[in-house]
């Protein structure tokens, strides 16, 4: 029987635990998960089709021979050979302190670059509007990245604890990757899947709209997005995938009848709260993770059409980003979160991911703007104004 997840001291900054190499910081509202220690056990996961449905099968067999108490880590989102797992002895979880982030080290951004660059970018959605059009995909979300150059070495831990000061209702998270100053962060706004005994739950988002600093035209943005037919038929897609998987495995299931709104710093989105009782017999929370992935969220509809179009449109691997982060313990407990609002550091360099989901309706322009305003957590958490 695998040990509990220990309790740590609360005067403890979680962040402060993140260890180069081998840690990971899962941060959610006045919670948060790390590992303490070496780990246990590397898992490492074969690139190619089924990546995340083989590492739940590796991840399960490692916490049933006692590898570890927990499995932590990030895989991608299409097969890439990056996927990584680490079995860890021991994690504590902690009440969250409010702290002030301070500088932590960023001295400046030296040079930014986009890929695609905006023009490319809008050409590549023009393209998959043709695509929709012609009934060839319902939906495709495009990313595109954004690598950013520092005068400073950038430290993770910094950079997470930044981005939960600025946005605790998201979940941040810190993994660390090969490499002394390599590491995947984020403050993803979208919890894919929780399992705690039998209780599941999911949150899937889909439509979105900038906020607004003014309080008045920010709610009136809000109600305008709960009544955008494009907006509000995106999110249907990504909500009815999500619940017709885990219906599957519940023996109860309940689903919110209409879409409600979500907010992070940026941005409103439309959200719908899924949660159920699984059946007996469920598997862990990684593997009910990988029967969701990928959602129309980060893929579209149909997804192998979607697939296939992401893969001839975007002139870049996506890695981490749109793949999963998190974490699934012996008692088959756990969260795993899309890995969105993230971005890739090594050294002084940090590449960033955004993407907009490609419907009918969807404008070019606007699609571009979205990704920038996506992009914005991260700049402003690495010091940008």
């Amino acid at each position: 029987m695998n040990p509990p997840v220990a309790e740590a001291l609360l005067e403890t900054d979680i962040f402060e635990l993140y260890e180069p190499r081998t840690g990971f910081v899962m941060v959610h509202g006045d919670h948060g998960l790390a590992t303490v220690g070496p780990p246990s056990g590397i898992i490492p996961v074969g690139p190619g089709p089924d990546q995340v449905s083989r590492a739940a099968a590796l991840a399960a067999t490692a916490l049933r021979d006692g590898d570890g108490s927990i499995v932590t880590g990030a895989l991608p989102f299409d097969g890439a050979p990056i996927a990584l797992l680490h079995a860890s002895p021991a994690a504590v979880r902690r009440a969250v302190a409010a702290f002030e982030p301070g500088n932590g080290g960023f001295h400046g951004i030296v040079s930014t670059a986009h890929d695609p660059d905006e023009a490319a970018y809008q050409d590549a959605v023009a393209e998959a509007l043709r695509r929709i059009d012609a009934n060839a995909v319902e939906k495709v979300v495009l990313a595109r990245t954004l690598v950013v150059e520092t005068d400073h070495a950038l430290d993770p831990s910094v950079l997470a604890r930044r981005l939960h000061a600025s946005d605790p209702d998201c979940h941040v998270f810190v993994v660390a990757l090969p490499g002394a100053a390599h590491a995947l962060v984020g403050a993803s706004p979208e919890m894919l899947l929780r399992r705690r005994d039998r209780r599941v739950a999911s949150d899937p988002l889909a439509g979105s709209a900038p906020r607004s600093a003014d309080p008045v035209e920010d709610r009136e943005r809000g109600k305008r997005l709960l009544q955008t037919v494009k907006e509000r038929r995106e999110h249907r897609l990504v909500a009815e995938a999500v619940a017709d998987t885990l219906a599957t495995f519940c023996d109860h299931l309940d689903v919110d009848p209409q879409p409600s709104l979500a907010s992070t710093a940026t941005l409103w989105h439309l959200h719908t709260a899924i949660r159920g009782r699984l059946k007996p017999d469920a598997p862990d929370a990684l593997t009910l993770a990988a029967a969701l992935h990928p959602t129309p969220a980060v893929c579209g509809t149909p997804p192998d059409a979607a697939l296939s179009l992401i893969r001839e449109l975007e002139p870049f691997d996506r890695r981490f980003y749109a793949g999963l982060a998190g974490w699934v313990d012996g008692h088959g407990d756990g969260d795993w979160v899309i890995a969105l609002r993230c971005a890739e550091l090594m050294g002084r360099t940090a590449r960033l991911y955004a993407g907009a989901g490609i419907v009918a309706g969807s404008e070019p322009e606007a699609e571009d703007r979205e990704t920038d305003l996506k992009f914005s957590a991260i700049l402003h958490a690495l010091g940008a104004r």
